[in-house]
């Protein structure tokens, strides 16, 4: 085929000797399946931000490191350069975090580089060996639903553990490769400690799940993963090899606001007479 604009630096540059056809076009890029040697990858080609309809959120990108002040006021004043740079950060986001996420065992697709707007990562076939499908796209029965489910709470441990949240996570960006689910999709992702919008994303993220799996085995309708991973995370106890139960019990234990008020109380009066020590001459 043809070979798009974009990736003609990727041609002259060596990093891909061909194009072999489109696979997809979404709301925030194109995806193209290329060849590179012997091997066959995948392209993801980045629609420029006046060319795409999602919005990138302003829950997604709090937090989100600038290379300088310049330019992190350039964004705020939504500056030309500043459009620029934080278009720029919104891709950069998705390479960082699959490298982090790849480098921690996560089932995402392997990235190899990123260049001029496009990031060139492993293409997830399926059984066939041809481009893997989505999950939307299948359906289960019950068994396999409970095993994919589990395979995917695993996965969304083993993110919050590298310090990473999806963010968008659902059916329609998880494709079922030969050997199980794998996680595409990143360019919301969210550090965990760094952003306070994180808890809820991760909840929402762990509800998808639910949802969609639920309807083919609906126990699973019954469970609450998202806010038992959160918690152990908040609490250090979170590891990739953890037992969950899929169960949340709220702390229902009434608090005693009399007690509260007795001891803020006293540690008034504690501060009052150290600072009247203080004041007074010694004899």
């Amino acid at each position: 085929m043809k070979i798009p604009k974009r990736l003609e630096p990727l041609i002259e540059d060596g990093l891909i000797d061909g194009v072999v056809r489109q696979l997809m076009s979404g709301k925030e890029a194109m995806v193209f399946v290329v060849r590179c040697g012997d091997d066959i990858r995948c392209a993801k080609v980045y629609k420029e931000a006046n060319k795409r309809s999602f919005r990138q959120a302003v829950d997604y990108t709090e937090n989100r490191k600038t290379k300088n002040s310049r330019q992190a006021r350039a964004m705020a004043k939504g500056t030309r350069y500043g459009r620029e740079a934080q278009e720029a950060a919104w891709q950069n986001a998705e390479v960082d975090a699959l490298y982090r996420l790849a480098g921690a065992g996560v089932r995402v697709p392997k990235p190899y580089n990123f260049h001029e707007g496009v990031l060139l990562m492993e293409l997830v076939t399926g059984a066939d060996g041809d481009a893997a499908p989505r999950l939307n796209d299948l359906s289960f029965e019950p068994e396999l639903a409970r095993q994919y489910h589990q395979t995917l709470i695993v996965e969304v441990v083993r993110m919050l553990c590298a310090g990473v949240v999806h963010g968008d996570l659902s059916e329609f960006n998880i494709l079922v490769s030969a050997d199980g689910p794998v996680i595409i999709d990143l360019p919301q992702a969210v550090d965990a400690a760094g952003n306070n919008h994180a808890p809820g994303m991760l909840e929402r993220d762990v509800a998808n799940l639910r949802q969609y799996f639920g309807q083919y085995a609906p126990e699973l309708l019954t469970t609450d993963y998202g806010r038992e991973i959160w918690a152990l995370y908040e609490a250090g106890g979170l590891h990739p090899e953890v037992k969950l139960t899929g169960q949340f019990a709220r702390n229902e234990k009434v608090v005693d606001l009399d007690s509260v008020l007795r001891e803020i109380d006293d540690a008034k009066d504690e501060e009052a007479a150290r600072r009247l020590r203080l004041q007074t001459p010694a004899q």
